[in-house]
């Protein structure tokens, strides 16, 4: 249930009544910022959190002065980089996602004790990863397909140690389901050799990408780009292991670090 005093609920009516004095409806609104009527409705009822990107964007298009990203000030603890702003409202509005990681276990299924080693113990940034998660248990709209597929090497990267590498294996193992499913791409030669990236299927059949550099994540719907990726994560799942040949291989990994 939400908590009608919390910020994020605060936030969200407060957008409610700027939609509603411009004379909007939830859908009005969504063609005119280009984010998704439903991402707008779990704003407004606080049941998800407002970005950044997402206030500036209502901001203009309501001409509120800039009174709504001045009302996302309690979550400057909880900030995380610009850049990624865009491909997380992305995420959230995904309806499928595929995600390909060669170095470490995919955000949306990292525990926070591997969180916590990645983000140096950055506590607030710790919490924003956890928070993408909840897309993965949401009841409306229903949770995206989640499709990974991680290097065999990842399994065996010490991140953390022995007791944060088990409890981080033997969550992947709990949450395998039909809708989210890991394999595993075995050590050698792949084309997956190239870097990190995951594909947004939005609602409505159009595709979004996040490619991993050095420096940042680039978010791109330039169907050059989009097309490319699709093709090389077809590509890498082919070359990946079986469901059930990755899960023997993650409980054998899970032997190794107990």
């Amino acid at each position: 249930m939400v908590n009608l005093y919390a910020p994020q609920a605060i936030w969200g009516r407060e957008l409610r009544h700027y939609r509603k004095a411009a004379g909007l409806t939830q859908g009005q609104l969504a063609q005119r910022i280009h984010f998704s009527e439903s991402l707008i409705s779990g704003v407004e009822t606080g049941q998800l959190p407002a970005s950044p990107e997402f206030a500036q964007v209502c901001d203009i298009t309501l001409d509120t002065g800039g009174a709504l990203q001045r009302l996302l000030d309690w979550r400057h603890g909880q900030q995380i980089p610009s850049w990624f702003g865009r491909w997380r409202d992305k995420e959230r509005e995904a309806i499928a996602l595929r995600s390909y990681e060669p170095l470490v276990f995919p955000g949306l299924l990292q525990t926070e004790g591997y969180a916590h080693v990645l983000l140096r113990g950055d506590e607030a940034a710790v919490a924003a990863r956890l928070d993408r998660q909840a897309i993965l248990t949401r009841e409306s709209p229903r949770p995206p397909t989640l499709r990974c597929v991680i290097d065999e090497a990842v399994l065996y990267r010490p991140i953390g140690g022995p007791t944060v590498m088990k409890e981080q294996l033997e969550h992947l193992l709990a949450v395998i389901t039909p809708r989210l499913s890991l394999q595993v791409l075995p050590h050698g030669m792949h084309p997956g050799l190239m870097g990190g990236f995951a594909i947004a299927t939005l609602d409505g059949g159009s595709d979004v990408l996040y490619a991993e550099t050095a420096v940042r994540g680039l978010t791109t719907s330039d169907q050059e780009d989009v097309i490319v990726a699709v093709e090389r994560f077809d590509a890498i799942r082919s070359e990946a292991l079986p469901m059930g040949m990755s899960i023997d291989l993650i409980q054998k990994a899970v032997e190794k670090w107990t």
